[in-house]
């Protein structure tokens, strides 16, 4: 055998990495992928689903904070409607708060007398169909599922207190503390349009210190489109004139029922001789109340529909909903909703009522 080209017999000794080395083959090469793509796919599946449920998630809580939160700052409100100090307030037999002689008007901003500052300490609690009459205070573009509701109270702190009363030029309360001379002081206030006003005369228990003022807080809460979504609004009047501000997005439906205190303690229609005990006996969708249903609010049920900021692709909303007494037809859209309820108890204007 020629050096040069020795036998394969003569090779069996030589080093194995001297031989020739096999790669892959095409068919070997193709599953390798293709396993591998099954491996990528379904983690790309597993991380889109994850993406999916935490978004979801995501617009859930969402949805249910804003809910909740517009609950809140109704109940908060509604809690405080009514309260004006000490006035109404004595020792039993508590004497009549005064009555309304007619509807007020919560856009009227001056110029008040002593029947306009009566029915506006009488009604501290209003409820409209729609922003149509309230275009004076600055409520406009009112959704179509959206009651109105109009709260007044005095500030629970005295202005110059370190609240926000004390920059406010606009209206305020004064109630009397001095125990001389008659009416009784539970009776007696002044509630002026401008916070400068020369009616404020009545005094502290000292019957010389000047009695303290309160701002007078008066919210128009509606629903309204706030840009591309609909958003709980409110309107505040604030020196003098409403300033308009969006609260909470993605409430969609608002509706009240207001519960009224008709009967007296022994069940009967209340009367002279029978008066209210402060608990609500019915509640009714009044929007508007009529005079005899204002003067006698001592409750609201809130109702609230809450819905998604953003929809869910696939998802189609085919349920109605029922706030109170009204009917929410199925929007049949991508967003998802949900409803929030609560009754709230006007502690202020029951208190007056409640018979010992």
């Amino acid at each position: 055998m020629n050096a040069m080209n020795p036998s394969p017999s003569s090779l069996a000794g030589w080093p194995a990495h001297g031989r020739g080395q096999r790669g892959l083959s095409l068919i070997e090469l193709m599953v390798a992928i293709t396993l591998g793509m099954l491996v990528v796919a379904a983690l790309l599946a597993l991380f889109v689903n994850v993406t999916r449920t935490n978004n979801e998630m995501s617009k859930a809580n969402r949805q249910i904070e804003n809910g909740r939160f517009a609950i809140q700052i109704l109940e908060g409100d509604l809690q405080h409607a009514g309260f004006w100090g000490r006035l109404g307030y004595s020792m039993p037999p508590a004497p009549s708060f005064p009555a309304p002689t007619a509807i007020p008007d919560p856009c009227v901003v001056s110029g008040w007398n002593a029947t306009i500052t009566q029915n506006l300490v009488s009604v501290p609690v209003q409820g409209y169909a729609d922003g149509g009459a309230l275009g004076a205070c600055g409520v406009s573009g009112v959704l179509t599922n959206s009651d109105v509701l109009v709260v007044r109270h005095a500030n629970t702190c005295t202005t110059g207190a370190g609240c926000d009363g004390g920059n406010d030029s606009g209206p305020q309360i004064q109630v009397s503390a001095c125990q001389a001379g008659s009416p009784p002081p539970e009776k007696q206030y002044v509630l002026d349009s401008s916070a400068a006003s020369a009616a404020f005369t009545l005094k502290q228990k000292d019957c010389a210190t000047p009695a303290l003022l309160r701002k007078f807080v008066s919210n128009i809460y509606y629903l309204a489109s706030s840009q591309g979504q609909p958003t709980l609004m409110r309107a505040t009047l604030s020196n003098g004139a409403y300033t308009v501000q969006p609260l909470i997005e993605g409430i969609e439906a608002m509706h009240f029922e207001y519960g009224l205190d008709t009967l007296g303690r022994n069940g009967l229609p209340t009367s002279a001789t029978n008066p209210p005990d402060g608990s609500a006996d019915t509640y009714v969708s009044c929007a508007p109340c009529d005079l005899s249903q204002l003067a006698n609010i001592v409750a609201v049920k809130v109702h609230l529909l809450a819905r998604n900021l953003e929809p869910t692709p696939g998802y189609i909303d085919t349920k109605s909903y029922q706030l109170g007494g009204t009917a929410i037809p199925a929007a049949n859209d991508n967003y998802k909703r949900h409803v929030f309820s609560t009754t709230v108890r006007l502690v202020n204007v029951s208190g007056r009522r409640e018979q010992p």
